[in-house]
């Protein structure tokens, strides 16, 4: 089973903007790129950073903390210090509103 959390109006979002949701305890950063909307876990890999308070380059998330970099898409992190991907969510558009889709229990 999985739910959808509504991440806001697709007008919402511009180019960088950074938009975190939440589910219970799961934090989510949700970026709109190339016309494109993703979603990954607000959670740096290397240290748990919050990939929220970072910026959107070329549909990349920098962390804050210690400037890893994570593709937007994938979730893979393309620069160190991280190692290990971010998780991603799918992202559905329904009209104006964008949802992201997590698994119950996360």
């Amino acid at each position: 089973m999985s739910m959808r959390i509504h991440a806001g109006k697709s007008s919402d979002f511009t180019p960088g903007l950074i938009r975190v949701v939440t589910a219970g305890d799961l934090r989510v950063a949700v970026v709109e790129s190339e016309g494109a909307f993703y979603a990954v876990e607000d959670r740096c890999t290397h240290d748990d950073g919050p990939l929220g308070e970072g910026v959107l380059e070329a549909g990349r998330l920098r962390c804050p903390r210690h400037g890893a970099l994570f593709d937007a898409r994938t979730g893979a992190a393309v620069r160190m210090p991280a190692v290990t991907p971010v998780r991603t969510f799918p992202v559905l558009v329904e009209g104006e509103s964008v949802f992201v889709e997590v698994a119950d229990g996360l």
